[in-house]
């Protein structure tokens, strides 16, 4: 395995999934006193997101190849769209309503769009797709399994969360992540523009 890949991969998902945002979202949409029902939602929330995110990384280039569309398009659209979410990520807020009714949120919203929303799925793609070596794309598949499993983590522990960070806590580190996800969009248009010029 390729340790700056993984290193580089793990930060840039840390950043955009942001565990410990998902896990305070995560909080407010599950009834507390119903402990199965998280366990439960959490799993099936991971496991959807990280099959989403290893799929769409292994064969989303040869999707977009089918369709003529070149991964240094992809690298500059995906920056473009990286920084949207960035931008967000650092001017909006974020309501933490608790709910009490008891309901699926594996699929929407937790795996689509917080966990494997365009923004990861594109990530997953960039990483994937930077180098044909095997231990390059080990890096990255240990990187996702690594978020997921610090996601789920924080999610299977998000009413103690909620209590050390608070909601003041995470508007900082999510603003934080917000300028260093905007710096890794820029990269990514960078490189793409890059590319095309050289060619």
């Amino acid at each position: 395995m390729d340790l700056p890949t993984y290193l580089n991969a793990l930060t840039a998902l840390f950043v955009i999934i942001d565990p410990i945002g998902a896990a305070l979202i995560f909080h407010s949409l599950i009834p507390a006193d119903d402990m199965k029902h998280r366990v439960r939602m959490a799993l099936k929330s991971t496991l959807i997101s990280t099959l989403l995110l290893l799929i769409f990384g292994h064969y989303g280039e040869g999707l977009l190849h089918h369709l003529g569309i070149s991964i240094h398009a992809l690298r500059i659209s995906g920056g473009l769209l990286l920084f949207y979410t960035a931008f967000n990520m650092i001017t909006k807020d974020i309501e933490y309503a608790q709910q009490s009714e008891r309901k699926d949120i594996s699929v929407f919203p937790m795996s689509i769009p917080l966990l494997a929303g365009p923004g990861s799925l594109t990530l997953a793609i960039l990483l994937f797709s930077r180098s044909a070596d095997n231990a390059v794309n080990l890096g990255v598949l240990a990187a996702i399994l690594t978020i997921s499993f610090i996601t789920l983590a924080l999610m299977l522990l998000s009413r103690y969360v909620k209590t050390v960070i608070g909601r003041t806590g995470d508007e900082i580190l999510r603003r934080f992540l917000g300028v260093i996800l905007a710096a890794l969009a820029i990269q990514f248009v960078y490189e793409g523009v890059k590319s095309i010029a050289g060619q």
